[in-house]
């Protein structure tokens, strides 16, 4: 087994490394390296999107959840589910449109400074940091997830995993940038979308169908399938804590710097319905069987008399059992797919925020479009060697531990911060640079402060229990709303901008 799964890995890896040569010598621009010259095509962003959006936590943290908690922890699928829609919908089109006319802004940062006429650079360095800050733990969080994929795979040490894992992605992001990483994700999200599928179906087939399925359920814990009650402990959901939580979540997407980018790479505004379209398909299916595998976990796991020790590990212990050796190293490649596909764009997005909008403003104005590139190369490989550093720190930590708390605590602070800013700079002409920068802080603050010192010193108190993207999603939105009003408005030039920018957009 350990021969056919070796094999299939390198495989795998030589093909991601062979897209990072092969576009090596197209990224010769700050527009090639970081949005691909804004030519990617429908099918590219909206896998690419969904597929960086997902990452491990799609293959490890919610089935370990629904392993866990049943089918109340899925409140969470029906946020992301809304969410993805919403941003879609509402944001993909205005943010190309937007993004391109704004001297063709190619980051976040620099979309802001540029969408405010901020002439400081200090609004561009507040989100450039805000950037970093959490890519660092969302980064931590792919080298998390890509330790335990090693270590339940070939049983070696989580070091050496760590290592691995982060020389590969490190390569091919470093070599082809933005387009090496989008035409990789759509390798890599086809990948992940067959496995999490055919897993759950397998177990339904071999149990002998759905009523047969749903009679074992019920006998080993009445509650896996009630969406109201958790299963861990029989008790009912909170309103607040649970479900307005979990649908919490789907106010990240408007705030998520490497899903926004992939919008304002796409070729025409015009793909942007149909390219909406193939993500919300993969979206829906991939997560009901995200869900499958973790509620189906506790049938295999009785089946074959198997200890599950960490619930984040189920879909590798079912493909380990389920599965000739040659097809568990194809997928367990899916879930180095899924890792990687949201690690290489974390990556970038750190890389960019640091060379295009810290280093090319702060520190050498005067930087070439090779000097940048090369820095942005030279991030990469620094913020994935302390990104490595922290998640080898402290392995008894329960959240450096844990894929789904980095990538919750990520998720909310990217979220928060930029998420308000986003939807007011794109459709409210009275925002203003003040409002936008207290928002991005007040955001950020609020997400950092709700859950190490308010939700950890307190928590008896059932109102710090609130996943800290809601509250720090509001108070960021109010701060934006009444800054804004309370400070000088936009000049004339700024708003005629917004008006041609709306007009054209319709």
């Amino acid at each position: 087994m350990q021969y056919f799964i070796i094999g299939a890995f390198v495989i795998y890896l030589i093909i991601m490394l062979g897209i990072g040569f092969l576009f090596s010598n197209k990224s010769s621009t700050l527009g090639d390296y970081y949005l691909g010259d804004r030519k990617m095509n429908k099918w590219v962003v909206a896998l690419s999107a969904q597929a960086s959006d997902m990452s491990g936590w799609l293959l490890m943290g919610l089935p370990g959840a629904i392993y866990v908690s049943g089918l109340s922890a899925s409140w969470i699928g029906v946020g992301l589910v809304i969410g993805t829609y919403l941003n879609w919908k509402i944001v993909a089109k205005r943010l190309r449109t937007y993004s391109h006319a704004c001297n063709d802004s190619v980051t976040i940062p620099e979309f802001f400074s540029n969408r405010f006429h901020d002439n400081s650079g200090i609004l561009r360095g507040v989100a450039a940091l805000i950037i970093l800050t959490f890519f660092l733990f969302y980064t931590v969080s792919g080298f998390v997830a890509c330790t335990k994929l090693f270590t339940t795979t070939f049983g070696i040490s989580p070091m050496v995993a760590l290592i691995v894992g982060a020389i590969v992605i490190v390569s091919y992001t470093l070599l082809g940038g933005f387009m090496a990483v989008c035409w990789t994700d759509l390798i890599q999200g086809t990948l992940m979308f067959f496995a999490i599928v055919i897993v759950p179906a397998l177990v339904v087939y071999q149990v002998g169908g759905w009523a047969s399925t749903i009679d074992n359920l019920n006998m080993a814990n009445p509650y896996y399938l009630n969406i109201f009650t958790n299963a861990e402990n029989g008790k009912s959901v909170s309103f607040l804590t649970d479900i307005i939580s979990n649908i919490g979540w789907g106010l990240g997407y408007f705030g998520m710097p490497h899903i926004l980018v992939r919008f304002m790479a796409i070729k025409s505004p015009r793909q942007i319905t149909e390219s909406r379209r193939i993500a919300m398909t993969w979206v829906i299916i991939s997560l009901i069987a995200a869900i499958a595998v973790g509620i189906l976990g506790h049938i295999f796991a009785t089946q074959y008399s198997i200890e599950v020790k960490d619930a984040e590990n189920i879909f590798m212990l079912m493909i380990k059992q389920l599965f000739h050796p040659a097809i568990v190293g194809v997928m367990m490649s899916a879930i180095l797919a899924a890792i990687m596909s949201t690690a290489d764009s974390q990556l970038l997005v750190s890389a960019s925020a640091f060379s295009n909008d810290i280093y090319k403003k702060w520190i050498h104005k005067g930087a070439s479009n090779k000097e940048l590139v090369f820095v942005s190369r030279a991030s990469v490989a620094i913020i994935a060697i302390i990104a490595a550093f922290i998640a080898a720190a402290d392995p008894e930590s329960d959240f450096l531990k844990q894929v789904m708390a980095l990538v919750s605590f990520a998720w909310a602070g990217f979220g928060a911060a930029f998420g308000p800013v986003i939807l007011l700079a794109l459709f409210w002409k009275r925002t203003n640079i003040y409002g936008a920068g207290v928002g991005m802080v007040i955001g950020a603050l609020t997400a950092i402060i709700w859950k190490f010192v308010l939700a950890a010193n307190f928590p008896g108190v059932t109102i710090f229990k609130l996943y800290e993207i809601v509250p720090g999603f509001v108070l960021s939105l109010i701060s934006i709303i009444a800054i804004s009003l309370l400070t000088k408005a936009p000049s004339k030039e700024i708003t005629d901008e917004f008006e041609k920018v709306v007009a054209n957009d319709l």
